[in-house]
Formats: C-alpha cells, sequence, structure tokens
C-alpha cells in the first residue's frame, strides 16, 4: 500500500498559490491543469495590459512560486509534488510571450511548453535533477518556457518571412 501524501488545506496562502488557487488538486495529470489555467490568466493580463505586463507577471510568478512551492514542500516533506503548479503557470506564460492573442497561437504555445516539460531535454533535465527547494520546482518550468518561447518566436518569424516573400 503507497502511503497517502497529505494535502494541506487551501487556506494557507503558500498552498493555494502552489497549486494556483486548487487548480494542482483536481485528479489525474495536474501539470496539464496547471498549464491549462494559465491560459485564461494570460490572455486577460495581455488584453488588458500587454505583453509586457506578462513578462513581469511571469517574473512575480516566478519570484512567488519559490516561495509557495517551498512553503509546500516544507508542509508535506515531498520534494517537487505534482499538485504544485505555479511552476506550470510561470513557464506556461513565458511561451505565451511570442503568442498573438489567438486561439491557434495559444493552443500552439500550450503544446510545445507541455511537450519541453514532460520530455526535459538538456539543459532542463539538469536543473530539474540538479537545483533544489522551491527554487529547483521553478527553474525547469522556467527554462521548458524558453524553450517553448524560442520555438513559437521562430516559427512566426518563419511564417511572416514567408508570407513577405510570396
Amino acid at each position: 500500500m503507497t502511503p497517502v501524501t497529505p494535502r494541506p488545506s487551501l487556506s494557507r496562502p503558500g498552498v493555494l498559490l502552489a497549486t494556483w488557487f486548487g487548480v494542482g488538486y483536481l485528479p489525474k495529470a495536474p501539470g496539464t491543469w496547471g498549464s491549462a489555467a494559465a491560459l485564461p490568466f494570460a490572455w486577460i493580463i495581455v488584453e488588458h495590459v500587454g505583453v509586457a505586463a506578462l513578462a513581469l507577471a511571469s517574473a512575480v510568478v516566478f519570484v512567488v512560486g519559490i516561495w509557495a512551492a517551498q512553503d509546500y514542500m516544507g508542509r508535506t516533506g515531498v520534494h517537487d509534488p505534482g499538485v504544485v503548479v505555479i511552476d506550470e503557470v510561470a513557464g506556461q506564460w513565458i511561451v505565451l510571450l511570442a503568442a498573438p492573442l489567438d486561439p491557434i497561437a495559444y493552443a500552439a504555445g500550450f503544446v510545445l511548453f507541455r511537450v519541453f516539460d514532460i520530455f526535459k531535454p538538456w539543459p532542463i533535465s539538469w536543473a530539474d535533477r540538479r537545483i533544489g527547494g522551491g527554487l529547483g520546482v521553478m527553474v525547469d518550468d522556467v527554462l521548458a518556457g524558453a524553450f517553448g518561447l524560442a520555438i513559437l518566436w521562430g516559427g512566426r518569424m518563419l511564417m511572416k518571412t514567408m508570407e513577405l516573400g510570396g
């Protein structure tokens, strides 16, 4: 019988933020739920304040996420628990910095982030193994986001070049 991991109450600010308002407690694939939950927030931020605000929000969520992830791990004694999804939010928002407000672009950004977050090519895998604590929880997802950002941005530039040449 596998031990049951404690689930701290969402009444704790660190837990509430680490699980992105409880999304991490949804059954099956919490990372995917966390990434999906990040999308409407990103859309609203970009639509009402702009892409620079999304970049700033990503940085704020990264810093807050270090604290929240560490708080959650301290309460449970579990290293990098799947229910901590604030890291997915930060990483997902980074990819979306290259996405126009378009459902197809957001879907592409979502897929790119999930692919890099799940498969963790180097140096993402290195960071995942070597960096501990709340920082370690956040860094690999930020790197996955940066990889997705580069691919999405490169794809957009390639499409623009092809349009100009056609």
